[in-house]
């Protein structure tokens, strides 16, 4: 294929023999692509180059055999926490949004540029790469099983902020669209047709070439959500889904994990507005979750933390980091207690007790703060912060012996398999504050 179109690194442009550009997303040294700062920026160049160009259309397709982008650069993410946390309290929540939109803005002038875009995708299609399928006006989808798509960044604390919270519920509807937003689940196969997601389900090897002919169709590139006559028909019931959807979360988690409570948000805000005004809306409800805790504590433990024990575990893991593990939870394993006003304290704040407690949620744990951090106080929490300091202690004199990639997996071993709390995401790495 010959290259044309502007000069780009993440991505390349080439023209195929019957005229279709070709959008390709190959990052250059990695086996996977996901969203970096660098994708982003060239992104939203490509998409004002498309507006001005005479191409009859794109195809956007991956160059990597193992997915199209399994989503956001996560390290850079955390980079990116550090330095909205770093400026004065009064500039964060426009440096978040600032940052963050770049994707949403990006994707929203693709899809706008009046030109036809169909993507192929043959792998997987996660988080910011789903968002990018999203922005697509035609899905082609292989019929393989690593073939899905799907929006887990509920799983690391964070929300779709790249329009997910606000395409998917219109393309889907709302009912369909929160087990994705809310619990990570992927659609794939003859369920993507159904459900709307996809277009057309081809046979493997056959998707670039099915995108191309509805290129060559030359329909019209326009949005279901920019048509004047388009309107969404789960609205009227949004309210009852919303409602049924938060309570559970609150059932589920005791109001300890915000980011399922503003992805609900997102979708009830947004789902009314005009499209342009619910990306906004979403990157508003983002960049005030990007500065909490929880996704931070999350993205440290659960992927990078999961990265680091998965290496480590490859190459040998060092019996210290499971014996650091062992010592910590030694200190709060409450199996042994006699004390109930301890073992309900650790079931409410989220820890995993054996046998396990029924946690109740009575409406009084805020849901924008740690629980054991509120009022009112008992006798119950002061144990549990008690606990959780000897905890600590531990943690600190273990802290030298591991190195930060061992401390962090020690976080994750700490997290699932000893049953701590993702929100709190352990006690190696940071330990709590």
């Amino acid at each position: 294929m010959m290259p044309v179109g502007p000069e780009l690194k993440q991505f390349r442009c080439e023209l195929s023999p019957n005229g279709v550009l070709h959008l390709v997303f190959d990052m250059p040294g990695r086996s996977m692509n996901v969203f970096s700062n660098a994708a982003i920026e060239e992104l939203g160049l490509f998409a004002d180059w498309l507006e001005q160009s005479d191409t009859a259309g794109v195809v956007i397709r991956s160059g990597k055999a193992s997915a199209f982008c399994a989503g956001a650069d996560l390290a850079e993410l955390e980079t990116a926490y550090d330095m909205i946390m770093a400026a004065p309290s009064v500039e964060r929540d426009r440096l978040a949004f600032d940052h963050f939109f770049r994707l949403s803005h990006g994707l929203r002038r693709l899809e706008t540029a009046g030109k036809p875009v169909a993507v192929a995708i043959s792998g997987l299609a996660l988080g910011g790469g789903c968002e990018f399928a999203l922005a697509a006006h035609h899905r082609v989808i292989a019929d393989q099983p690593q073939a899905t798509f799907g929006l887990p960044e509920s799983l690391v604390g964070l929300l779709p902020g790249g329009g997910g919270t606000q395409r998917l519920p219109r393309l889907i509807g709302i009912a369909a669209a929160l087990p994705v937003l809310l619990e990570g689940a992927r659609i794939g196969g003859q369920a993507a047709i159904a459900a709307g997601l996809a277009h057309e389900l081809v046979a493997p090897g056959e998707e670039v070439a099915a995108a191309e002919r509805w290129v060559l169709s030359r329909p019209q590139a326009i949005q279901p959500w920019d048509r004047p006559d388009w309107r969404a028909e789960d609205i009227p019931r949004a309210p009852a889904i919303i409602g049924e959807s938060r309570a559970k979360v609150l059932t589920e988690t005791l109001g300890h994990y915000p980011a399922p409570l503003a992805i609900l948000d997102c979708v009830e805000q947004g789902f009314p507005q005009a499209f342009d005004t619910a990306i906004r809306t979403e990157m508003q409800i983002f960049a005030k979750l990007i500065q909490r805790r929880e996704p931070r504590n999350m993205i440290r433990t659960l992927f990078l933390g999961r990265l680091d024990h998965d290496r480590l575990k490859k190459n040998g893991l060092s019996p210290k980091v499971t014996q650091a593990v062992a010592a910590v939870l030694s200190v709060l394993d409450a199996r042994s207690e006699r004390d109930q006003e301890l073992s309900d304290a650790f079931a409410r704040a989220g820890f995993r007790v054996e046998p396990r407690q029924k946690a109740v949620f009575d409406g009084r744990i805020a849901e924008a703060n740690f629980w054991f951090d509120d009022e009112p106080k008992s006798r119950g929490k002061e144990l549990l912060r008690a606990r959780l300091a000897e905890a600590g202690t531990v943690a600190a004199c273990w802290r030298p012996e591991l190195d930060e990639a061992e401390r962090r997996a020690a976080d994750y071993l700490l997290v699932t398999q000893g049953g701590f709390p993702g929100y709190l995401g352990g006690l190696f790495a940071v330990g709590l504050d």
